[in-house]
């Protein structure tokens, strides 16, 4: 993969530090995104990528650092912020209404409406169409009550839903995580997807293999500190995991 560090990054993370109960849960780290770009955050639980990212998310305030969002600084005090900034985060969980199907999830609490006022569903079904066509063609089941569905196929709607409300920065916790080998194929491909069209993608994953095979560049914590921020075509899995496990990155060392 060819390194797309030029330009304005989409976002800039500057020493950002927050502490619970006086443990350090990320400390002074510093983290750039660019468009086009996928960056995999890697590290055992209780790391700090998680407590970075939901910083970003505005799920968490940062007690100190700075974030910058296409050259300019941003305040993120909250989810709202966030999302105003064109950032969206798409949680293992997904947040999906099961009862509802693709389109109401793709508008619940964003409803289009008709002049008169009347939830205007075949509009909200026809821009679902429209957005699924350009993500995951093979998405037919428009009908059905997303519990239906299966786990790639709701991965296909929370993105969706993302996409349609024009993120540009996307967080994506475990997206394959319980998945199976064509299910997790499908969402890889959403994500090649994306990354073709510009979005630049913060994806947290546990698996080694998914990062090497999707990521441009991987930012490796251990206790709350960055310990490697590297271009995949740079490190080996070996590498990756001496940054999890000791904390130590052999690229510094060599």
């Amino acid at each position: 993969m060819t390194d797309l560090r030029s330009g304005t990054p989409l976002v800039e993370m500057r020493n950002i530090s927050i502490a619970f109960g006086g443990i350090r849960a990320v400390d002074g780290v510093s983290l750039d995104l660019y468009p086009g770009e996928v960056v995999g955050l890697l590290g055992h639980n209780g790391a700090g990528k998680s407590t970075l990212i939901k910083c970003l998310s505005g799920a968490y305030q940062a007690d100190s650092g700075e974030f910058w969002v296409d050259g300019k600084k941003a305040q993120i005090t909250s989810p709202r912020d966030s999302r105003d900034l064109n950032i969206e985060t798409i949680y293992q969980t997904l947040a999906l209404a099961d009862n509802l199907d693709a389109a109401s999830n793709l508008f619940l609490g964003r409803e289009l409406t008709t002049p008169f006022g009347f939830l205007d569903d075949a509009r909200m079904e026809a821009e679902t169409r429209r957005i699924m066509a350009r993500l995951n063609p093979n998405f037919k089941k428009f009908k059905e009550p997303v519990s239906a569905l299966s786990g790639g196929q709701r991965q296909s709607v929370a993105i969706a839903r993302a996409v349609y409300f024009n993120a540009r920065i996307l967080i994506m916790d475990e997206p394959t995580a319980a998945l199976g080998v064509h299910e997790t194929e499908m969402v890889a491909d959403l994500i090649k997807e994306l990354k073709s069209q510009g979005l630049g993608i913060f994806l947290i994953s546990h698996d080694t293999r998914e990062m090497m095979d999707l990521c441009d560049r991987v930012a490796v914590m251990k206790n709350g500190q960055l310990i490697g921020n590297e271009r995949v075509e740079d490190v080996t899995e070996d590498d990756i995991l001496s940054m999890i496990i000791l904390g130590k990155n052999p690229k510094k060392a060599a």
